[in-house]
C-alpha cells in the first residue's frame, strides 16, 4: 500500500473537513465493503494451507502423532489438533 498525497485527490474542502478531526496525522482508509476482497485472494495461500493441512491429516491417520507433526510442520500442538478436527469434518 502507497502513500497519495490528499491534495492530489480531494478537493479542499474536504481536506479542511478531515484536518478539523486530524490535522498532519496519516489515516488508513478502508476499502468500501463492495470492493474488499477475502484473504488470500491475491496468492497461492489458501490452496498451500490447504494441502498442508491435508499432508497433515493424512500422516495423522497413517500413525504419525500430533507432536510429531508439530515438530515437522513448525507448528503448535493446539494448532495440529485444529487441522485435525477440521480435516477430520470436511
Amino acid at each position: 500500500m502507497g502513500y497519495r498525497k490528499a491534495e492530489e485527490i480531494l478537493p479542499i474542502e474536504i481536506i479542511e473537513l478531515i484536518q478539523q478531526y486530524v490535522d498532519g496525522e496519516s489515516i488508513y482508509i478502508p476499502r468500501k465493503s463492495s470492493n474488499r476482497q477475502a484473504w488470500g485472494t491475491g496468492t497461492q495461500i489458501k490452496q498451500e494451507l490447504l494441502r498442508r493441512d491435508r499432508q497433515i491429516y493424512e500422516e495423522y491417520l497413517a500413525g504419525s502423532k500430533a507432536a510429531e507433526l508439530a515438530c515437522k510442520y513448525f507448528l503448535s500442538e493446539k494448532s495440529i489438533q485444529r487441522i485435525l478436527r477440521i480435516q477430520k469434518y470436511s
